[in-house]
């Protein structure tokens, strides 16, 4: 496929731009570390990867058929990003990364996968992405389509991970200099907090085109 990085560069152009994903990884960063934000990472490739098996199967078709499924995806997905938000906000002070990181156990680990996961798998926006932007470097004309939509699912979910990795190491070593200042805590603590209210706020009211 020509158009495969073209592709990757409009993939680039996504991720670089701020969201509830990129929010999400630089707070758990912040707050539980290196460990905690790759596991959140981990979680946002496993649901880009059902959103692109969806994109496949015509999920984004039954929203258009059935407009209420779209709006219970929607409204949860606001809910619970509303919800980590808040839990954001009543959180006081940043814990000790060290003693975090070397506490670091299974459970913490798949909390953080589970909140990556629901962040972006209840996000109809990033369905209707995928089934809006895969179509367009597909071409029957050079082979199965099977194939060519398997090849940009892996990339979109590889490049995902490649950005989201980068985002959670920032956020961990974002997180080691605020342990020098309660006042920059506070402050980190009422941004990321404030915007992930921010982003439910707004999934709310999106419509489908």
């Amino acid at each position: 496929m020509a158009g495969l990085w073209l592709f990757f560069m409009a993939l680039t152009v996504v991720y670089l731009l701020p969201g509830p994903d990129m929010i999400l990884l630089l707070q758990t960063g912040a707050r539980q570390g290196k460990s905690a934000a790759l596991a959140t990472a981990v979680g946002l490739g496993i649901a880009r990867g059902c959103h692109v098996a969806l994109a496949a199967l015509g999920l984004a078709a039954l929203f258009k058929a059935a407009p209420w499924t779209f709006d219970a995806v929607r409204l949860a997905g606001a809910a619970y990003l509303l919800w980590i938000g808040i839990q954001c906000l009543r959180t006081t002070m940043l814990p000790d990364l060290k003693g975090a990181d070397a506490a670091s156990g299974k459970s913490r680990l798949r909390t953080a996968i589970q909140r990556g996961l629901l962040t972006n798998l209840l996000n109809p926006k990033a369905l209707l992405f995928c089934s809006v932007l895969l179509p367009q470097f597909i071409d029957p004309h050079t082979g199965a389509v099977l194939p060519q939509f398997a090849v940009l699912g892996v990339m979109l979910v590889g490049v995902g991970l490649m950005f989201d990795s980068a985002y959670a190491l920032t956020g961990a070593a974002l997180g080691r200099w605020l342990q020098r200042s309660p006042s920059a805590q506070r402050f980190q603590q009422w941004l990321f907090g404030s915007l992930l209210i921010g982003f439910a706020v707004r999934l709310t009211f999106v419509q489908q085109a």
